[in-house]
């Protein structure tokens, strides 16, 4: 009959219909959980096109990088917390100062049981634009870096870094703050992610030279305008190049000219390689914010900024120092300086 067939027919239609359904419907089975990523690719992706669209030696800093605010938030939390030393009494900050510069202002820097250090503790600020981390350049990335002090006997005291992420676990505050951050609870790997990211968000823009390199050429007056002639004349900007004004290459301390802080027994980037010709070569340190973190050098041994000016022109340039161009050079250094912006925090 024909009422039989459309019956059949509507039959049909029906099942395609329950089978296309189907096949639709969102998959329901339970996935397993995405681990999280302890590394910020476009940051790296961001300085690379910045380095390699510029034709010129130094570039203004940016006025941001790309951060993850979630992640910064918690590296801050972290950086200024002494439960990352073993007897709670010393932070990140305390050797890092970040109203002082980023650095401490003192030859070497203190660490647990008042333990003095070797070495004069670099800045922090601006520190994502180095090419490695430490004076001898031994930390490839932040994240690297961020292991050294924790498990450095003088410094935060801990044998491994698994005694601070254990540490951390037992401590609900924390085990919830990188729940929170990363959906898991503390570990190595998002320990020193977030110490890094931090620090890569310590970024000082808007000084007044990088506002010349932008084309105010009011920014700087007749001295500082005559001191950026010189570092560029006397071939300062060979070495101190780039985002950071250094931070890019390794040199030797005392190129022309030894100074007494080849004496010392800091071997430099010999410790690395152990190249004998990396004996007292060491990272060249950015130039940013630099009359704010007196003492200088590696070791910390040199007072004032016209002092270091002057070993430099003579040790590294081979040139008498003039005090004229050391005046004109030091005003120009100044400009350098900018305040501090910390990204992924702002208001």
């Amino acid at each position: 009959m024909w009422w039989e067939k459309a019956f059949n027919r509507l039959g049909i239609i029906a099942l395609i219909s329950l089978v296309l359904a189907a096949c639709n419907a969102p998959d329901m089975t339970p996935s397993e959980p995405t681990a999280p990523t302890y590394e910020n690719e476009a940051y790296t992706q961001f300085l690379i096109r910045l380095t390699r669209l510029s034709t010129e030696a130094v570039q203004p800093i940016p006025e941001t990088v790309p951060v993850q605010p979630k992640v910064v938030k918690l590296g801050k939390e972290l950086f200024f917390s002494p439960q990352l030393s073993r007897n709670d009494t010393i932070a990140c900050a305390s050797c890092h100062i970040l109203s002082q510069g980023g650095d401490d202002n003192r030859p070497v820097s203190f660490g647990i049981h008042g333990r003095k250090g070797e070495m004069n503790s670099p800045t922090v600020l601006n520190s994502g634009f180095n090419i490695a981390q430490f004076w001898d350049g031994r930390a490839p990335t932040l994240e690297a870096q961020a292991e050294d002090p924790i498990t450095n006997p003088v410094e935060m005291g801990f044998d491994t870094l698994q005694q601070l992420v254990d540490k951390l676990n037992a401590d609900a505050h924390w085990r919830q703050r990188f729940l929170d951050t990363f959906g898991e609870p503390p570990t190595a790997d998002g320990l020193r992610f977030a110490l890094a990211e931090y620090q890569r968000a310590l970024i000082t823009p808007g000084s007044r030279f990088d506002r010349y390199l932008m084309g105010d050429q009011d920014a700087l007056n007749d001295q500082e305008k005559r001191g950026w002639h010189a570092f560029q004349h006397l071939g300062c900007i060979n070495c101190h190049q780039g985002i950071n004004l250094g931070g890019t290459l390794f040199q030797k301390i005392g190129l022309y000219k030894p100074t007494l802080m080849e004496e010392k027994r800091w071997l430099g980037r010999f410790n690395v390689t152990q190249h004998i010709e990396d004996k007292f070569v060491f990272k060249v340190p950015g130039l940013r914010n630099v009359a704010d973190t007196a003492p200088y050098f590696h070791d910390g041994s040199i007072p004032t900024l016209e002092q270091a000016v002057a070993i430099m022109i003579e040790a590294q340039i081979d040139l008498p120092p003039q005090p004229e161009i050391i005046d004109d050079l030091v005003a120009f250094l100044k400009t350098l300086s900018a305040p501090l912006k910390e990204v992924g925090l702002e208001p």
